[in-house]
């Protein structure tokens, strides 16, 4: 069976703060995809053409922006202009999934990130039928230009949970994983960023 090649994609971890505990921002996605049905993810998904022209309001904090350019797999990439596109993406797709906007909107959407961290990568298994090579960003709820999600055809429900609520949830393994590490930048004490592969069905482990 050939190996689907990884899209580039983007997620992005929101972090609440308003009340006793933080609270990260989860959807459950629709029963009918193909790809991780019911499972509760964050919003995210693969880079759009679009993403790649489409306006910003603020670019991206210059160390962020150099360790996102520095996922590129192909040399011939253009890195800066990859770590753009995958910061607007994450925030397009966020908007997409849950009405959510960091930014401005005026007709369409000028995303900004200057409040955007990069904190995980994971690649999808060879065996799947559907591959990603996924960068995981975090953000600060209070960049929002509103803190009430709605629901969308990809996400089908969407809320926020404190740390214990999110690991009671139908999870992926990779965003389990994850919560881990939002944990730790929570607590003030970030560890390495993580970077999660496989190699068939075994996974590596790499920083």
């Amino acid at each position: 069976m050939a190996i689907a090649r990884p899209r580039d994609a983007a997620t992005l971890i929101l972090v609440r703060r308003d009340g006793s505990s933080p609270r990260i921002l989860m959807g459950r996605r629709s029963g009918g995809h193909d790809f991780m049905p019911d499972k509760w993810v964050f919003p995210g998904g693969r880079i759009d053409r679009s993403d790649y022209r489409a306006p910003i309001l603020r670019d991206l904090a210059p160390d962020v922006a150099a360790d996102l350019a520095a996922t590129r797999r192909l040399q011939r990439q253009d890195g800066a202009r990859l770590a753009r596109a995958l910061a607007r993406t994450a925030v397009r797709e966020t908007y997409e999934e849950t009405g959510l906007v960091i930014g401005r909107l005026d007709g369409r959407l000028e995303a900004d990130l200057s409040g955007l961290s990069y904190i995980a990568r994971a690649i999808t298994p060879p065996a799947r039928h559907k591959r990603f090579d996924a960068r995981f960003l975090m953000a600060d709820a209070e960049q929002l230009q509103s803190l009430d999600p709605s629901d969308s055809r990809e996400l089908g429900e969407v809320a926020w949970f404190d740390l214990r609520e999110c690991r009671e949830l139908d999870l992926p393994t990779v965003t389990r994983a994850v919560l881990d590490v939002v944990e730790q930048h929570i607590q003030g004490r970030p560890a390495a960023r993580p970077f999660w592969r496989w190699t068939r069905q075994s996974p590596e482990s790499a920083i």
